[in-house]
């Protein structure tokens, strides 16, 4: 007898296996880029150690790295970044869960009145009992197809995306924090080059109102020194306004009251010489929290869309339950009242009208997106650290080019002053000469601030000292082998 059954379950088997739906034909069609063959030799290290992850440090400046820990400490998108990766934390340890089995207890009683004339046997029937059950069930879905499995690894996937991307947050507030604040820095020593400038034309003023007095000079030339007077004062009130609103944008990212940094007031840092390779290091984008987090993204796809393959298999529950069911109380946990009892279900879908084939299309393309996604975030990263290191390497040479210029007009200046002390030009000499030697200052400062400000958008572009660390699970299926990271 239990050969025969044995025999019809495995014939019906067969029927529901040839006649079940198919994923035949749908497959992704994207591929990754091999960052290999973009970033060029990986022989140059000259970032092996730099930037470290609290890169601010190396910039000296207590007042700064104060105002990083609080922006840290207090920042609504930190705070939403965290709860997103809480989020992800959760869903990852519920699809851990269906990998075990479930236990649940039950305990139910229920007063109900009998019907003469229906299904109950005396003495029950036309009366009113409580109907008493008392037990315990057990459910597990047998993943031999790997559905569960697949799940969690998407689910896995998930979270060191979310868990790459918190970091990718804290970084990107860091590197916001500093610029703003040496752009803060930049607003303050313009205008205090533009200060020096308002005394220089208020000087310039005053003498060409003493020779056109002395008939010297034209009422042209009068008009023509007062009109840069409100000019200057306009460029001042100009900086004001950028200044405080730098100040206020300030506050918001460190979680502060508007007015909070009104006093502050920080300095540029002097410009220190930094290396800066020929070409791009390939393991340079292992640093690169958003390259990592799409490369996670691809892989908790790619395991989603395994998860989806399993559907198409047959699918096991095995059940078991146990307990005491009465009506009446007197005898609810008595030997008679137990009941128990165990079984196996197999589902197998044959016919859905295309559901699961759909399904599995949208998931294969739903890889084909995130494989998209990583190639244009990877090409993104590499154009962005190009564009620093290119940026980084024009300043340099404007730089130089510019400490020649200042250095040319500040002999100018001091030759035009000895001049004058000498008797041999005049006062206005003097202050034209000074027009150019501000006009320098002004460059001098402007170059200096987008040195610094292309340098945290180099540490920005290398990551910030971000490294991963843990090394995604291999899958087999995958469209193509992403690129190592560290």
């Amino acid at each position: 007898m239990n050969r025969t059954l044995a025999l019809i379950l495995a014939a019906m088997l067969s029927l529901l296996l040839s006649g079940c739906a198919s994923f035949a034909g749908i497959f992704p069609q994207a591929k990754t880029i091999d960052a290999s063959t973009l970033a060029g030799s990986t022989a140059v290290q000259p970032y092996a150690d730099w930037p470290r992850e609290d890169w601010w440090q190396e910039l000296q400046d207590p007042v700064l790295s104060g105002l990083i820990a609080k922006a840290v400490d207090g920042s609504p998108t930190l705070q939403a970044a965290e709860a997103t990766l809480t989020r992800a934390r959760a869903i990852a340890n519920q699809a851990e869960s269906a990998l075990w089995p479930s236990v649940d207890g039950s305990v139910a009683t229920t007063r109900e009145h009998y019907s003469e004339r229906g299904t109950t046997p005396p003495p029950f029937n036309g009366t009113t009992q409580n109907v008493n059950d008392l037990g315990l069930s057990a459910q597990w879905q047998a993943d031999f197809f790997g559905r569960n499995r697949e799940n969690l690894k998407a689910a896995l996937g998930e979270l060191s995306a979310a868990e790459v991307e918190n970091r990718a947050a804290r970084l990107l507030l860091a590197t916001n924090v500093a610029r703003s604040y040496y752009q803060l820095s930049r607003l303050l020593a313009q205008r205090e080059v533009l200060a020096q400038r308002s005394d220089q034309r208020s000087d310039l003023a005053a003498l060409v109102e003493r020779r056109f007095k002395a008939g010297l000079d034209t009422a042209v030339v009068l008009e023509t020194a007062r009109g840069v007077l409100p000019e200057n004062a306009r460029d001042i009130a100009a900086l004001d306004e950028q200044i405080d609103i730098n100040r206020h944008a300030l506050a918001a990212l460190t979680a502060q009251g508007p007015q909070a940094l009104d006093d502050l007031a920080p300095s540029l840092p002097a410009v220190a010489p930094l290396a800066l390779p020929t070409v791009l290091p390939a393991d340079l984008l292992g640093h690169r929290p958003d390259v990592v987090a799409a490369r996670w993204r691809v892989e908790a796809a790619t395991h989603g869309l395994e998860a989806t393959k399993a559907l198409f298999y047959p699918n096991i529950n095995l059940q078991a339950f146990a307990g005491f069911s009465a009506i009446g109380f007197s005898r609810w946990l008595d030997v008679g009242s137990r009941q128990f009892g165990a079984g196996a279900a197999i589902s197998l879908p044959i016919f859905d009208a295309g559901r699961l084939r759909s399904l599995y299309r949208a998931n294969a393309a739903q890889v084909d997106s995130s494989v998209a996604s990583y190639n244009s975030t990877l090409l993104g990263a590499l154009r962005d650290v190009a564009d620093q290191l290119t940026t980084l390497r024009a300043l340099d040479t404007q730089l130089a080019r510019q400490d020649e210029a200042l250095a040319s007009a500040d002999r100018a200046y001091q030759l035009a002053v000895r001049r004058y002390e000498a008797g041999i030009t005049d006062r206005l000499n003097v202050l034209n000469v000074e027009t150019n030697l501000i006009a320098q200052r002004r460059s001098a400062v402007d170059l200096r601030a987008r040195w610094i400000d292309a340098r945290i958008g180099l540490i920005n572009a290398l990551g910030g000292g971000f490294v991963a660390t843990d090394a995604p699970p291999a899958v087999a299926s995958a469209p193509q082998a992403l690129p190592a990271t560290h």
